[in-house]
């Protein structure tokens, strides 16, 4: 939209429509920047005056494999010339490749397509209801999946579910986060499952203890309970593996998945075992599983594959981390993560950081109020990197 636009006026003039066509006819859910992104390649965006940003957001850890990446990018051009969007009344072949890759990398055995993370957890906690006969469930304090009326029963803070309560579920029981013990006393014999993030993206990038997910799976096996996975956020890369579950050695019994699971195109889906599955009518979705949105995660995971981003989101969060930590100042109160997956503890609230980095040509996150959540593409590049810290440490 831009290509036309020759002058400093002009942008201005560009610049001032968006923000009052945005502000009148869009629903003002959104702390935005006020930035106007015009385009973006690997970890680079780029507005309509031209000035670039090292991108250490990624849409919230959906562009895994970098903004507009050309497999990505040739793999939605072929598609859309050849069939993009049929019901799921009829097979296609592209879903069904998209399935046994998905079986593939995430060691489960049976795929539910739908759109989005918040679909996804929906999707698990009705399956979960189903396969058990039971409705209540267990969650983490600082637990974040999603604003859907169903997902707010199981995401913990009180900004997000207060203003829609009664929530769907109110036999959601919360317990601290990276406590076993918790969920031990917490599971009755009317709890379908116990929610958990691998790894609290929104709640702060909160890293459980080594042991927890063993123990938790422990618990459930014990006591005939289901454990669903969020993995959401930390899936397709993100942590330095294919799915953060496999740092910790534990399986869940349903799995849900989004974010960078299409390259940046809209996706998600539900992973469980073989034995635990919907039957005919007692699920759909019309756009789960379009031709299109296969054709980009397919080709999303062949570029994770092929430029071995699972090893590059491990090196470069190890060298990220070390570069952080080695700032060594007092204000800072923890580093943490895994992967490209990193959080930055601050002792004051750190939206003025937010707006000190985007000043200068980079683009955080802060969430849980005081802490930057880093989550940039897996490709991002040492240097990138160092002009990152280099920014957060003047800041």
């Amino acid at each position: 939209m831009t290509e036309d636009i020759t002058g400093p006026q002009d942008l201005q003039a560009l610049y001032d429509s968006v923000m009052e066509k945005d502000s009148k006819y869009v629903m003002q859910t959104y702390g935005r920047q006020p930035i106007v992104l015009s385009k973006g390649t690997g970890a680079l965006v780029q507005d309509i005056y031209g000035k670039e940003y090292i991108d250490c957001v990624a849409g919230i850890a959906v562009n895994n494999v970098g903004h507009c990446h050309p497999t990505v990018v040739r793999a939605i051009q072929a598609q859309v010339e050849k069939l993009m969007h049929v019901s799921n009344l009829y097979y296609t072949e592209i879903q069904a490749e998209l399935a046994e890759a998905l079986v593939s990398i995430t060691g489960m055995m049976r795929i539910f397509f739908c759109n989005s993370g918040a679909e996804a957890m929906e999707g698990a906690m009705k399956l979960a209801r189903l396969v058990s006969g039971k409705s209540a469930f267990v969650a983490a304090d600082h637990s974040f999946h999603g604003r859907t009326i169903g997902a707010l029963s199981v995401t913990h803070r009180s900004i997000y579910r207060d203003p829609f309560m009664p929530p769907v579920s109110s036999e959601t029981t919360f317990v601290p986060y990276s406590d076993a013990d918790a969920i031990r006393h917490a599971i009755s014999e009317s709890t379908a499952a116990v929610i958990l993030e691998p790894i609290q993206g929104e709640g702060g990038v909160n890293v459980p203890d080594p042991e927890y997910l063993k123990e938790v799976r422990e618990i459930c096996d014990e006591t005939g309970t289901l454990l669903i996975f969020d993995e959401v956020q930390t899936g397709f890369g993100r942590t330095g593996t294919w799915f953060c579950k496999e740092h910790f050695g534990v399986e869940p019994d349903i799995m849900s998945m989004a974010k960078a699971m299409a390259g940046g195109f809209p996706m998600g889906a539900i992973a469980a075992r073989s034995e635990i599955s919907f039957g005919r009518g007692q699920h759909a979705s019309t756009f789960g599983g379009s031709p299109l949105a296969c054709a980009a995660a397919l080709a999303s995971i062949e570029v994770i594959k092929e430029e071995k981003l699972l090893k590059r989101s491990t090196e470069n969060g190890t060298y990220f981390m070390g570069k952080l930590r080695s700032m060594d100042r007092e204000d800072i109160v923890e580093i943490r993560g895994k992967g490209l997956m990193i959080g930055v503890e601050t002792k004051y609230p750190c939206s003025k950081f937010v707006d000190f980095a985007r000043e200068n040509g980079v683009l955080l996150n802060c969430t849980s109020d005081s802490v930057l959540r880093l989550v940039p593409p897996l490709m991002i590049t040492k240097k990138q990197i160092d002009t990152v810290v280099d920014v957060i440490e003047q800041a």
